[in-house]
């Protein structure tokens, strides 16, 4: 009797080397440390470049005349910051201050009413229905593309017979209109306020009114932050349009007053400190907005509203 012996043990499956899976392991490694890499030089090519010109100001800020022409621009020379903003601050009766605080009315006041009626509109053509809504919101985005520099002359027209040229109003009325800040509030409205959160409410009886004042405003503080650090932004600097409609030296803002004075440095070189010093002063608040408004674009306020 013959017996058949067979192979019983298991046949083994190949198993890839260890080099042959550590290599592209390697590689993707590298490549990953290669990209971010790259990334944080781009970043700090990019935050060096934003922040050299502020460095050289508040090395500047810190010297007197002699030393500001007579010592390197990123060195210190005789500390006199306190001496050069009370001279900023004290100079033609404290003018630099109503400058700034005609700066802070336009900025603030401008852009919180703008910031309100941005929201307001960009809530109405998302959450409601009404005929050529889509048309209207299309020429609401060709206002976009039309830079500011090409329609100050027409607004200067309107002012003029409007009867507000040379007062504030001529600076606060042509700040409500913000085209791209409508935009971002249809945006927002889309991804912050769920329709049936507004549907709940209309059936507890809300109006409209009460239904975006109490309801749909607070979900959409995130994008109302957004919109009014953009508008704030473009309020402070805006330069051109206070050169062409304001003439009283009391109405200017901040910026104006400033290239006022730098127009004298020829004739008068005493004012180059005030210049600089000033310049500092004016960029203060644009970096306090920033550092005490950015947390609220990162916060989800309506995040599990609905469940």
């Amino acid at each position: 009797m013959s017996t058949l012996t067979h192979d019983t043990a298991p046949a083994t499956r190949e198993e890839p080397s260890s080099r042959t899976t550590a290599r592209p392991r390697r590689r993707t490694s590298a490549g990953t440390l290669l990209s971010k890499g790259a990334v944080n030089g781009l970043l700090l090519v990019a935050a060096f470049y934003t922040l050299m010109p502020v460095s050289w100001l508040l090395f500047a800020a810190t010297k007197n005349h002699r030393d500001l022409f007579a010592t390197s621009g990123f060195a210190f020379g005789d500390f006199n910051l306190f001496a050069n903003l009370q001279r900023v601050f004290t100079f033609n009766d404290g003018i630099y201050l109503r400058w700034f605080g005609n700066s802070v009315l336009y900025s603030v006041v401008g852009s919180a009413a703008s910031t309100l009626l941005c929201v307001a509109t960009g809530y109405a053509f998302d959450k409601y229905d009404f005929k050529g809504k889509e048309k209207l919101f299309g020429l609401v985005l060709g206002g976009v593309l039309v830079p500011t520099t090409v329609i100050q002359l027409p607004m200067y027209l309107l002012a003029t017979e409007a009867g507000v040229v040379n007062t504030y109003w001529a600076l606060l009325l042509p700040a409500l209109v913000n085209p791209f800040g409508v935009y971002l509030a249809r945006v927002f409205s889309e991804g912050y306020v769920p329709n049936e959160v507004l549907e709940a409410a209309r059936v507890d009886g809300a109006g409209e009114v009460g239904l975006f004042a109490r309801i749909s405003l607070p979900m959409l503080a995130p994008g109302f932050m957004t919109i009014f650090l953009f508008s704030f932004t473009a309020s402070w600097n805006n330069f051109f349009g206070a050169l062409v409609m304001l003439n009283d030296d009391k109405l200017y803002p901040v910026n104006l007053g400033l290239f006022m004075w730098n127009s004298t440095t020829q004739q008068q070189p005493e004012f180059y400190s005030l210049v600089i010093t000033g310049s500092l002063v004016a960029v203060v608040p644009l970096i306090v907005a920033f550092v005490c408004l950015q947390r609220f674009w990162r916060s989800g306020l309506t995040a599990g509203a609905v469940k």
